[in-house]
């Protein structure tokens, strides 16, 4: 069964998402606003909810149409195969959402969709009613300019909710975007990597995560994993893939920290329930006093900003404190991401590249401060020098 799929992403993060489905060794990849499409079988929803580490979730596309009346609505959503995919005991609850389109009513069109799925389900399961207390299908209707798209969701529960974080700090970083910005800083784990905000500790997991070749979605479940289409052989079988790509003979160098003592305690629980607490240290410290260890690291961080540190004055001394250490590090490179205007200023200099990033609703900039890269080894054995990143 040959499938369009959609990976979703955050704004600013497709290019990212399409970049980890090619490594995955998808071809047909396509970005679009807030979603790359790929194609792939009933075996590619299990693979990509267990190894994307940037979208949010997967869904199937079961059709894109044009429908500007209620009846065009019902009618292209009538004439798909729903028995295919729901049982008859299936839940199929559905999402809606419109954006400059005739229908613009969202309950509506939720209604539209929910009827027109039951119709075709009783033509095939002979029954007038449904107990809906079986696997769970969530469809999504999405109005945009007219044209429906309606899809399947196979995720469930967003693919950020990894499932080693059961406590969080006050405004903590997403699991995604601590994952996009360590893919975005080419960090390897040869090369040290500090968070000297470390909060709840999620760049650090999510960098060792990525340093191990551990597939994300590994420790959890998804809604697919119950659908009879499915079959348990195939969550098995990509599974069994995803615990043989780990690599957990590599040396780590991951370290990080954080004025409060109690996101240090939360951060320990997460190491130890993401299996890192060895691999991973972490220290309650004010960024005054941090001092990364090692050459041709990278610190990666989320800044405390705004309700966090209660005042801007408060913000940008923090953020002068971090120009600090990078100025000390020359062989250092940093990577923070703050919604600051005056960022740049607290911190000393000009970032060598911005790159407008989302966190949560709040427009940030990756600030990007590149450092040598770490010198190649030559052939003899002799290191060799290596440009900036």
């Amino acid at each position: 069964m040959q499938l369009e799929l959609i990976a979703t992403s955050p704004m600013g993060l497709e290019a990212v998402v399409a970049r980890e489905l090619k490594d995955l060794g998808y071809t047909d990849v396509k970005t679009e606003n807030g979603r790359v499409t790929f194609k792939g079988g009933l075996e590619d929803i299990a693979r990509a909810n267990l190894w994307l580490r940037t979208s949010d979730r997967v869904l199937v596309k079961m059709a894109e149409f044009r429908a500007m009346t209620f009846e065009e609505l019902f009618e292209g959503v009538r004439a798909l195969d729903w028995p295919d995919w729901i049982p008859e005991d299936g839940e199929f609850p559905v999402n809606g959402r419109s954006q400059k389109s005739q229908l613009s009513s969202v309950p509506a069109c939720q209604s539209i969709v929910k009827k027109a799925v039951v119709e075709r389900m009783k033509e095939q399961y002979g029954t007038e009613w449904f107990r809906e207390d079986g696997a769970r299908y969530v469809i999504e209707v999405s109005l945009l300019n007219d044209m429906a798209l309606i899809t399947l969701d196979t995720t469930g529960p967003s693919l950020h909710k990894r499932g080693y974080r059961k406590l969080v700090t006050e405004a903590p970083i997403k699991e995604t975007m601590a994952a996009a910005m360590v893919l975005l800083s080419r960090w390897s784990p040869e090369r040290p990597l500090y968070d000297p905000f470390c909060g709840s500790g999620t760049i650090p997991i999510e960098a060792a995560m990525i340093g191990w070749n551990v597939a994300p979605g590994l420790r959890r479940s998804f809604s697919s994993d119950a659908w009879d289409i499915m079959g348990q052989s195939r969550w098995d079988l990509a599974r069994e893939e995803a615990f043989d790509s780990v690599r957990d003979d590599v040396k780590l160098e991951i370290a990080g920290s954080d004025i409060d003592p109690e996101a240090i305690e939360v951060a320990e629980a997460a190491l130890k329930k993401a299996g890192f607490a060895r691999e991973i240290k972490l220290q309650t410290m004010p960024i005054a006093r941090v001092q990364p260890q090692g050459h041709y690291g990278c610190i990666i961080t989320n800044p405390p900003y705004g309700e966090r540190l209660g005042t801007e004055k408060e913000a940008d001394k923090v953020i002068r404190q971090l120009g600090f250490i990078d100025a000390v590090k020359k062989d250092w490179s940093v990577f923070a991401l703050s919604p600051s205007k005056s960022f740049e200023q607290s911190y000393g200099r000009n970032a060598d590249k911005k790159r407008k990033l989302y966190n949560g609703r709040i427009e940030c900039q990756l600030y990007q401060y590149l450092g040598p890269l770490p010198p190649r080894p030559r052939l003899d054995g002799a290191p060799t020098a290596s440009s900036a990143e």
